[in-house]
């Protein structure tokens, strides 16, 4: 076994070395162009000529911490309308289009007043007031070409059309040929510029049926969401990135607008393109259409801080479904000088089948099908959390996934780590890094993130040097400082039998 890891280590420090010359910082430095436009975007530009495509990423320093209190789900929901076209795109009368949606928010807001009224509310009023409401949504819906945006991008050749919303951020991304970089710099402008909420109710019904299919029906989605919303009393990470189900019922299309006002500025935004492109050709184009977006002052992001954990807290659900183990511990946010550590201790712990929670759980033990640690839960734009987690084989409970962690955690406090462990933690670092260099998509995602989060794209780089800094004593130090009793939270899915089911939470 030892041989074969020392055989590894060579393969990788290989792989390592053949890449590096083309894909280290100076070689990107040549081939990179930022400028930051006079509304406060911020363009990355990297050519690459291997093929004659682009690839893009475009960043909104927006998320789900974001939302309004009682307007949870938003981010979200303004990422689904960013696909329903603008004021010339998806419409056949947009004047005629305005007025009707304009009509559609009167009535929807009628139709709230009337339903969400504490005291004296008028059954009879009260439907009629949605009929009215339906009514009108039927009548915006005429004026409505559907899909036309993406329909437009499917006919010039788009590839990975997609965009996601977490807690901390918002992101849009797709690939097209090289010679439809204007077209692109037009349509992602636009959908920024000239928003449209149509079909906004029947898409908040997708949403509402994303959330009872992820997490309503899904007993991982359902523990997942209890334990983030045990561990964070304070900061809005307790918040769902889908929302709450109320307010999925409740928040409107001018909720939504108001939210892209707010946080849909160039200054809170990175646009990152990759491929077949000369900045010099490029740049003068996307300034062009994107410096066309008009900026304001940037919201406030200041949140409230969560307050130090000071004993365990445990979510229990009994469920008919696979048992799970669940616990995690409050860890600084990424800017912390040691936030290359805990990325070593979660490589150390997790990266593959010679991790040391595979290796225990898994192979030696065998009361694991699968285990491993991660950091990044549920976000790590703010102080989050470094959870482990195990599904057990059969005949084996939760509570033993989690003596068998504490095993290998205090294991990692006690006992400095060996020498081909923290080579393998570098050399695969470095190895990651290559990969997710290796194409358009992956490389314009990092520029941007990186770029948003240290506003310099070379951190990327420099995140392998900081992994080459971290010391055993370092590992020890962390492990001790972060892994303790008080600090953590368990959650537990205990499988039951049907008839046994509480369908609830402890």
């Amino acid at each position: 076994m030892k041989y074969r890891a020392i055989s590894f280590l060579s393969i990788l420090f290989a792989l390592s070395a053949a890449l590096a010359g083309a894909q280290d910082l100076g070689s990107f430095e040549k081939r990179i162009t930022v400028k930051k436009l006079a509304n406060g975007l911020t363009v990355v530009i990297c050519e690459r000529p291997e093929a004659p495509v682009f690839s893009f990423f475009t960043h909104v320093d927006a998320g789900s911490v974001q939302d309004p209190m009682g307007k949870t789900g938003l981010a979200h929901m303004f990422e689904h309308m960013a696909f329903k076209g603008t004021d010339k795109i998806g419409t056949t009368d947009y004047p005629a289009e305005k007025v009707a949606l304009a009509k559609v928010e009167q009535a929807y807001a009628a139709y709230i007043a009337e339903r969400d009224k504490s005291t004296g509310r008028d059954d009879q009023k009260l439907k009629q007031r949605e009929k009215t409401w339906q009514d009108d949504i039927a009548e915006a819906e005429k004026y409505v070409k559907p899909n036309e945006f993406p329909q437009i991008l499917e006919s010039n050749g788009v590839e990975g059309l997609n965009a996601f919303t977490n807690l901390d951020e918002t992101a849009y991304h797709y690939s097209l040929p090289e010679n439809r970089l204007e077209l692109w710099a037009y349509l992602e402008s636009e959908r920024f510029m000239h928003p449209v909420m149509r079909e906004f109710y029947k898409e908040r019904n997708v949403v509402i049926e994303e959330r009872r299919l992820r997490t309503d029906s899904n007993p991982v989605g359902r523990l997942l969401e209890q334990f983030v919303t045990a561990a964070y009393q304070a900061h809005p990470y307790h918040r769902p990135t889908i929302g709450w189900m109320s307010d999925l019922n409740s928040f409107s299309a001018t909720d939504a607008q108001k939210f892209f006002d707010e946080y849909y500025i160039p200054s809170n935004m990175v646009v990152a393109v990759v491929g077949d492109i000369k900045p010099s050709e490029a740049m003068p184009i996307i300034e062009k259409y994107f410096g066309r977006i008009p900026s304001h002052e940037k919201p406030d992001e200041r949140t409230t801080t969560e307050p130090p954990q000071n004993s365990e807290r445990r979510v229990v659900l009994r469920e008919t479904a696979q048992p799970l183990y669940l616990e995690g511990y409050h860890r600084p946010d990424y800017r912390s000088k040691d936030d290359a550590v805990y990325d070593a201790i979660a490589d150390l712990m997790s990266n593959g089948r010679t991790s040391r929670l595979y290796r225990a759980l898994v192979r030696d033990k065998k009361i694991a099908a699968d285990s491993a640690g991660f950091t990044g839960l549920p976000g790590n734009k703010y102080p989050h959390l470094f959870a482990f987690y195990a599904f057990p084989m059969p005949g084996h409970k939760p509570e033993e996934m989690g003596e068998a962690i504490h095993s290998e955690i205090e294991r990692l406090k006690k006992e400095d780590i060996s020498d081909e462990e923290l080579k393998m933690i570098t050399t695969r670092a470095k190895a990651n890094l290559l990969r997710g260099l290796a194409n358009n998509e992956g490389l314009a995602i990092q520029l941007a993130q990186y770029q948003a989060r240290y506003d310099d794209w070379r951190e990327l780089f420099h995140q392998v040097e900081n992994l080459d800094k971290v010391t055993k004593a370092d590992i020890r130090r962390v492990a001790n400082q972060t892994f303790v009793p008080t600090n953590r939270t368990v959650g537990i899915i205990e499988t039951v039998a049907p008839s046994d089911q509480k369908g609830g939470a402890q």
